[in-house]
């Protein structure tokens, strides 16, 4: 493209933009959303939120942090209640990372939890016991930030079946998976992922609509996602005339959390 035609896009998309900000609208959003992890880069991902003025939706687990504490002990309380008095929005993950792997025919399920005193384990769980791994989180969060958690989950890694989905939903559960040009690869391994190439490819694939994933930190990744990437990623989508927007948004996902 001729550098004066690209220039004459470029600049109403960024009017565009502000236009929206300024006026207190989002008419091309993504949804960025971060799921729990070691909590390591919490702390930056928060400077890059507040910088950018950016409200996302957090799914919260009971994971295994870097300090060997957990992701939703007292030592991170503060920085829950912080992101919740700033307008964030909050989701369950299941308090042990609970990964579904089969249903079974007596009508439990085949889970491996990630987090927790059985990590590791192969359990059987019947629905009621999910119901109490998906609440057990929105507790926690209420008792750190005196705040609601909105009534959504998203099953770790993403792994569901119809009957699982349907547990949830009798406790008044709504799963959210996400997009997949919203896989934002943060939980790849670095060596053959690295960031300018995750950067590259998310700012290509990325349009209005799409929910993006990414974590609080992933134990297995050498070079970390965040905040190296988060930032310009931020900046290149709103360049693009994109907005973000959390999950109470979301035309869907907002209406089953009223």
């Amino acid at each position: 493209m001729h550098p004066g035609k690209r220039s004459l896009l470029f600049v109403p998309l960024c009017v565009a933009a502000l236009n929206s900000a300024a006026a207190g609208t989002c008419s091309r959003p993504v949804y960025l959303t971060f799921d729990t992890g070691h909590m390591g880069i919490a702390p930056l991902v928060a400077e890059v939120l507040k910088r950018q003025d950016v409200r996302v939706t957090f799914f919260l687990a009971d994971e295994r942090t870097l300090d060997g504490g957990s992701s939703l002990d007292g030592a991170q309380a503060g920085w829950w209640k912080a992101r919740a008095a700033e307008g964030h929005a909050f989701g369950s993950h299941t308090r042990d990372h609970l990964r579904w792997l089969a249903d079974r025919p007596d009508g439990r399920f085949e889970m491996r939890p990630d987090a927790g005193a059985k990590a590791g384990k192969r359990l059987t769980v019947d629905a009621a016991a999910y119901c109490t791994q998906l609440a057990a989180p929105a507790e926690r969060f209420k008792a750190m930030t005196g705040q609601t958690m909105l009534p959504l989950f998203r099953a770790p890694g993403g792994k569901t079946s119809p009957k699982l989905l349907a547990a949830a939903a009798s406790c008044g559960w709504t799963h959210v998976g996400w997009s997949d040009a919203g896989f934002l690869g943060d939980e790849l391994p670095s060596e053959r992922f690295p960031n300018d190439q995750l950067l590259r490819r998310a700012l290509a694939r990325i349009s209005a609509g799409d929910i993006l994933l990414a974590h609080l930190g992933i134990h297995d990744r050498k070079d970390p996602w965040a905040p190296a990437v988060l930032e310009p990623l931020i900046e290149g989508l709103k360049a693009r005339g994109l907005c973000f927007a959390t999950l109470r948004e979301h035309p869907r996902y907002g209406a089953a959390a009223k």
